[in-house]
């Protein structure tokens, strides 16, 4: 990320309020110092609500489309009946487990935490912060369980349950597997485009204290580590754009008018351009239905910009938020990855209090998300509290190391 541009708008000590309605303006940078942006009691409660709600949301809709992974309509309803998956079914030997999907989402979040702790030091560059928490998340994937040795490793990396393997992608292992940094002039994998790099990308919709076009180009830079393919990156940035506006209050069509707008000075953007006016128009016509969601595939259903389609459709059309991942879910398409980009919309949407509570209560891993989730809006809401010139706290400093 260039930071000679990025700095004024990127630097706040605290994101602007997610409020209910308004869209808030990142707080000013003067003379190079931080600033402090004003959050009122009401303002933190819902960008809490929003932030759980975007992580939680992500990993019940990757949960539930575990079990279906890999099958075709046709195959989801031969083994679970003429309806399709309508709740949690085992996968990974329980119900509610989760992929590595969800594993990448909150390694993208101890990436951002780590970057604003990071700052305190003089660094400024999220990109590296980030990449440094996918070569964690990379460990997890070959290790046994957490190495003390590794001094970086802070909290999230020493949680045991997420050193399991879980499906994870070809381009995201080869893209982690060494210290090289991928970048949009030179890009890990140029002709992966699935929507693996796309799913990971929901927590950069979070930095509501960011302008949409920092969001949208961070989220780029970060997806070229692993899927270097213009479709995958500028998927990942656009679905970044959309989540970033539901957290600040927007509509669903609202924030998905912006992206396109952010997509059109973008080159190659056609494709992810007509995937998001196809969900659109789709949204727009008839009773919603497994066909029209194929129907938002014209491939296989696993590039990202397909993937983007259906999960942004079924937001759309949701009546409510099982109904919405139900949806996303039941297709032939890549069922954990649209089921996680449609609950990352709809929580940060309509905040925690909508997810569905027996589906949470089978969720592996949600004490982890819940705290990792509060820990990402204490540190945008308060950070100069826990770190900074005039405040430390050493145990926030253990859990999110500046090395």
């Amino acid at each position: 990320m260039d930071t000679s541009t990025a700095t004024p708008t990127a630097l706040p000590d605290a994101a602007a309020p997610a409020g209910t309605g308004a869209r808030p303006a990142a707080p000013a940078v003067t003379s190079g110092a931080t600033s402090t942006a004003l959050w009122g009691r009401a303002e933190q409660q819902d960008f809490r609500s929003r932030v759980r709600g975007t992580l939680l949301g992500s990993a019940i809709g990757d949960a539930l489309g575990a079990p279906v992974a890999g099958l075709s309509l046709d195959g989801i309803r031969e083994t679970h009946g003429l309806a399709g998956l309508t709740g949690p079914a085992p996968a990974y030997g329980r119900r509610g487990s989760v992929t590595a999907s969800t594993q990448l989402v909150l390694f993208t979040v101890d990436g951002l935490i780590r970057a604003h702790v990071r700052r305190d030091t003089g660094g400024w560059h999220p990109p590296t912060d980030l990449h440094r928490a996918y070569l964690r998340w990379a460990a997890t994937q070959r290790d046994w369980g957490p190495d003390e040795r590794r001094k970086d490793n802070g909290w999230l990396a020493q949680q045991e349950w997420l050193y399991a393997r879980r499906g994870p992608d070809r381009a995201c292992m080869t893209g982690f597997a060494d210290d090289m940094l991928g970048t949009p002039d030179q890009p890990k994998n140029p002709t992966a485009r699935d929507a693996a790099a796309t799913v990971r990308s929901a927590p950069f919709g979070l930095l509501v204290g960011w302008e949409p076009a920092l969001v949208l180009q961070l989220a780029v830079e970060c997806a070229t580590q692993s899927h270097g393919h213009p479709t995958a990156f500028l998927s990942a940035g656009a679905f970044a754009v959309i989540v970033h506006g539901l957290t600040r209050g927007d509509s669903l069509d609202g924030s998905v008018q912006r992206a396109l707008g952010l997509l059109g000075a973008r080159a190659s953007h056609q494709p992810v351009t007509d995937a998001l006016q196809r969900a659109l128009s789709a949204a727009a016509q008839g009773e919603p239905s497994p066909k029209a969601v194929e129907s938002l595939s014209p491939g296989d259903g696993r590039d990202a910009e397909d993937a983007l389609a259906v999960a942004v459709y079924c937001a759309l059309v949701a009546e409510d938020v099982p109904h919405g991942l139900r949806l996303a879910v039941n297709h032939g398409g890549d069922s954990t990855v649209t089921g996680a980009m449609c609950g990352a919309l709809l929580g940060a949407l309509h905040g925690e209090t909508a997810l569905p509570a027996a589906w949470l209560a089978d969720l592996e891993g949600r004490a982890t998300i819940l705290e990792l989730a509060d820990d990402f809006a204490l540190e945008m809401t308060q950070g100069p509290a826990l770190h900074g010139p005039s405040a430390s706290a050493p145990g926030w400093l253990s859990r999110y190391p500046r090395g």
